[in-house]
């Protein structure tokens, strides 16, 4: 980093200047557990609430855990500046299930309502909130069911039987093809079908079939046989059709006894079951008493429904022929499915229809049977309910319009899209929340750093997400574990398991307090008001999990500033979709225009409902902007067509187009030319393709702007490089001025370098990968500035320009005249006097305090080694230090002449750290480190003569769990630890502008 690198970075990032508010100390910590609704104001900002701290996953290993220890561990999270907890049993290491007894400490028993109530009573005391899983793990499920009861979740396994053209079949209705699952016992026959074979239609995965053929031969079975003869002319196969309980459990059990069963989550009485569990099992009077004081969310992982044939319920061909408007039965054999894929086919596209059809109807009954019944229940408890909604082919846009609170996951998710779509769901039904499973990685137990962490998440929060659940922080102990103590997810199939487990186990949760206000910053501005979007992308099916991306905007409209998000056809009937001064959702997202692309599920076809394309039709009438992309000549509806349905579709669309805001381009690269001819741009603009990433909400005539310098996916490549270009941004007050709020510090400096055009300014952002910065406009005096407007610079040679006083000041890293261009016309001239010149810091001395296994697994000892360096290194690479881990402070003089004076001041950059870092200068603790741009302004602190720089830095545990654990992490590469640089002092000078 050469010595003009702050210059561009630190006219938006540097320190407090005049007017700035300086963070809050923790002890005035709101304990709030619920959101403020005011303003965001510089002293919330600084010190947020509980309601929007980051959270845990808190693993127990199911209810062995002692009410004291749980206290403890609510107020290590508290202390570090956590604002919850969600409580789920996980023994995924612990592999021998005789360790554990769950007939005394399982999942509903006294002993884990203890550890429940023990839990939200000292949340209650601390003002944060705690978190409860539906079931004992994921999916939902009860212990007070068995595979075979109607409550249970179901499956429908086909059987077959091939018979040759003429011949007779004579003999037990064939079985099912996948077997029953253990403790399966019953299952009913519903249907046998006969269907003859067509080899044109084949694939190279499913076997033709000539849906003409098509017979119910169900009234045929007589005491589980039939007898039934193939007509000549080609083979045929004899389809059955067996309902029945899958059997599924959740993860990781026993954690009742009896087990659990997971419950069917497309019926009322699936649903049913949770419930009366809860208000027989699990809702003490203590615990209902204070879930009302410091309850959170109810929350349901992923919807992980497994099965080796077909995702069903009872009822459900009544439920498809109501919804749908015709039989399902004719259409099993190509919906059926072994070992989750499909067998057979008919013509493909009407193939691919019919399973839309179906896969709609589940989704259905999964939105109104599941989540609109479990989101009620909870309110009826006083909670939020909080869902993962995603996991099969439904659609999971919808659902997260319905729960309180949806959730992704940084492991699961593969890029930003995914995100987008659950925040389309989020923003139409007018919700707030959209919440993150947040850093979660395969293999990573013990060596995941915060840099790696807040790498993987910085993008999230500008895709929509404002909540982090962090996975996670474990109980302490269970029998026969080793040090460091219980982990959830590692030891995993005897090897390193995911993810880390958070706590005071870890060296770096000396300064996790940091990274905590930071993410509670980031969740706040992210939260506050209305977010605001250019574009909605139509998806015919609202499936997240996939990775697949929005066209033309995920490649190139999102390096250009255009955001986007993903929408289908529930959320579109939402009371906040509707079109006013040519937005869609004004009160909502504003998009101001509406892509409607192939279906990217669904063979690439241009299909559309006939009521979607008469909403759209009424839409644009009303001034909204649409595009279609590709030909729409003969575009269908996505499902089954009743009789002239694709005509009117059509009929619709021929007039869409007709009218002045619809663009219809060939093919995406096309976009660009359509959203010229709509005349429409992005909120923000930037100077250049960028890798930087933003989001946009408003409040009360407000912007605040998110930007990180970030990428759609982390296995993207190349590597996100430094940024260093203008942006161009909207401001719904032309009056409005910048601000740099500091996620990291919690202070607020008016921007004092801008061009401002009507409704548009113009700032410079400077980021290093992943690192992040967040831009206010404001009225002049929002941040307690002065309510006024101030002659501002346009432009300057100087490496920075800070508002001081009533003035300017500039600062520059070397002497010279630097010339300014003031927002009132004039130019003005500021000479900086001499300044010293740049410094390595090579030499230090470093005192290293090394974590040890104790006598107990929960027990940490220290040993303490010094060094004196003459270079930067490694600790890997310094003699007796290459297993440690641990915290180590290293110490440096700098001796700064008789000249140094007011008017000088420097920036300490310390390069490469690892894991977390705080500073001291001459004794005086600085403001938390931005761990992904360790760069520091430490002039206030300096003084001339001799000067004291102190760096502590804490490490992960895999070195020393290397040699301590070698059967689990000796496979593990050593991690390059500690203050590894350059370490560069970097003077300035400063001096006074006229304006």
């Amino acid at each position: 980093m050469n010595e003009n690198s702050f210059t561009r970075r630190r006219v938006l990032q540097v320190g407090v200047a005049a007017g700035a508010v300086a963070a809050l100390p923790l002890s005035v910590r709101t304990p709030a557990a619920v959101a403020d609704s005011r303003p965001l104001q510089a002293v919330r900002f600084a010190e947020p609430p509980a309601a929007v701290r980051p959270k845990f996953r808190w693993w127990w290993p199911d209810g062995q855990v002692d009410p004291s220890e749980i206290r403890r561990e609510i107020d290590q999270m508290a202390d570090a500046g956590f604002g919850g907890a969600e409580i789920v049993a996980v023994h995924h290491s612990i592999r021998d299930k005789s360790v554990l007894d769950p007939e005394k400490y399982g999942w509903g028993t006294p002993a884990w309502n203890a550890g429940v109530e023990a839990a939200l009573d000292q949340a209650k005391k601390r003002g944060i909130t705690v978190d409860l899983t539906v079931g004992p793990a994921w999916p939902a499920a009860v212990p007070t069911i068995t595979p075979d009861s109607p409550e249970a979740v179901k499956e429908l396994a086909y059987g077959r039987a091939d018979v040759a053209g003429g011949a007779t079949y004579s003999g037990p209705v064939p079985a099912a093809r996948a077997a029953a699952e253990h403790g399966v016992t019953k299952q009913k026959l519903l249907w046998v079908h006969a269907v003859r074979v067509d080899p044109a239609l084949s694939t190279r995965n499913e076997t033709g079939l000539a849906l003409d053929s098509w017979q119910d031969l169900t009234s045929l079975v007589k005491d589980g046989r039939i007898e039934w003869s193939a007509p000549t002319g080609g083979d045929w196969v004899l389809l059955s059709y067996w309902e029945r309980g899958s059997g599924q459990q959740p993860e990781s059990g026993p954690h009742s006894s009896p087990e659990s069963y997971v419950v069917d989550h497309f019926s009322k009485a699936g649903t049913q079951a949770v419930i009366d569990f809860w208000e027989e099992r699990l809702l003490t009077p203590r615990i209902r008493k204070l879930l009302k004081h410091a309850g959170g969310a109810l929350f349901e992982d992923s919807i992980e429904l497994e099965t080796q044939a077909l995702n069903w319920t009872p009822g459900l061909d009544a439920e498809f022929a109501r919804r749908r408007g015709y039989a399902l039965h004719r259409y099993l054999p190509v919906i059926v499915r072994y070992r989750e894929n499909p067998v057979f086919t008919y013509q493909a596209e009407l193939t691919r229809r019919a399973r839309h059809d179906y896969w709609l109807t589940v989704s259905n009954l999964f939105s109104e049977h599941h989540f609109e019944a479990l989101t009620g229940w909870a309110h009826s408890l006083g909670l939020q309910f909080r869902s993962q909604p995603y996991g099969l082919e439904t659609d999971a846009i919808q659902h997260a319009a319905i729960v309180d609170i949806p959730e992704g996951e940084s492991l699961g998710f593969r890029n930003l899209d995914d995100y987008r779509a659950l925040a389309g769901g989020r923003d139409l039904a007018g919700r707030k929340i959209l919440s993150s499973e947040a850093g979660a990685y395969q293999g990573a137990a013990y060596s995941v750093t915060w840099d790696r962490f807040l790498s993987t998440m910085g993008g999230a929060y500008a895709a929509g997400l404002n909540q982090t659940v962090l996975h996670g922080f474990s109980y302490a102990t269970a029998p026969g574990v080793n040090w460091p103590g219980f982990a959830g997810f590692t030891p995993y199939s005897g090897g390193i398991g995911f993810s880390e487990s958070w706590g005071p186990r870890h060296p770096t949760w000396r300064h996790v307090e940091d990274v905590a206000g930071y993410l509670a910053r980031v969740h706040q501005v992210t939260q506050v008001g209305t977010n605001k979007i250019d574009v909605a992308v139509y998806r015919q099916k609202g499936y997240t999990k996939t990775g697949l991306g929005a066209g033309w905007f995920t490649s190139d409209g999102v390096p250009l500033g255009w955001t986007h998000q993903l929408v289908s056809d529930p959320v579109l009937e939402l009371p906040l979709a509707k079109v006013s001064d040519g937005r869609l959702a004004p009160k909502g997202p504003a998009y101001k225009v509406l892509v409607v692309e192939h279906d990217i599920y669904g063979g690439n076809e241009r299909t559309l409902p006939v009521a979607t394309a008469e909403r759209l039709l009424s839409w644009t009438k009303q001034g909204l902007p649409l595009i279609f992309i590709g030909d729409w000549s003969a575009a269908t509806v996505p499902g089954v067509a009743k009789e002239g349905e694709n005509e009117r579709l059509r009929a619709i669309l021929a007039e869409l187009f007709k009218q002045p805001k619809v663009r219809n381009v060939p093919d995406r690269p096309s976009t660009p030319q359509a959203l010229e001819a709509l005349g429409l741009q992005p909120t923000v603009r930037y100077a250049e393709k960028s890798t930087l990433l933003h989001s946009r909400r408003v409040e009360d005539g407000v912007d605040f702007y998110y930007f990180v310098n970030g990428k759609h996916a982390e296995t993207v490549k190349p590597p996100v490089a430094a940024i260093d270009h203008k942006v161009t941004l909207t401001r719904s007050d032309r009056d409005a001025v910048p601000y740099r709020l500091d996620a990291w510090t919690g202070e607020i400096e008016r921007i004092a370098v801008y061009e401002e055009d009507g409704d548009t300014v113009t700032v410079r952002v400077a980021l290093q990968p992943s690192e992040s910065t967040i831009i206010v406009l404001a009225g002049p005096g929002h941040y307690g500035d002065g309510a006024k407007k101030r002659v501002h610079a346009v432009s300057s040679q100087a490496n920075e320009v800070r508002f001081a006083g009533n003035g300017l000041t500039v600062r520059a890293a070397q002497a010279g005249t630097y010339t300014t261009a003031l927002s009132n016309g004039r130019t003005a001239q500021a000479t900086v006097a001499a300044v010293p010149a740049p410094a390595d810091l090579t030499s230090w001395t470093l005192t290293v305090e090394d974590w040890r296994p104790g006598a107990t697994p929960t027990e940490t000892v220290t040993q303490t080694h010094t060094v004196t360096l003459d270079a930067l290194k490694p600790w890997t690479e310094i003699p007796g230090l290459e297993d440690v881990s641990g915290v180590g402070v290293y110490r440096t003089t700098v001796n700064l002449g008789k000249d140094w004076t007011r008017s000088h001041g420097a920036y300490l950059s310390l390069g490469e750290v690892t894991d977390t870092c705080r500073v001291k200068v001459n004794g005086q603790v600085l403001p938390a480190v931005d761990q992904l741009n360790p760069v520091l302004d430490i002039g206030a602190h300096l003084r001339p003569g001799a000067n004291t720089i102190e760096v502590e830095v804490a490490t992960t545990l895999l070195n020393r769990l290397r040699v301590s654990d070698p059967g689990v992490y000796g496979v593990a590469g050593r991690q390059r630890y500690g203050l590894i640089g350059p370490v560069r002092l970097v003077p300035y000078g400063e001096t006074t502008v006229r304006v």
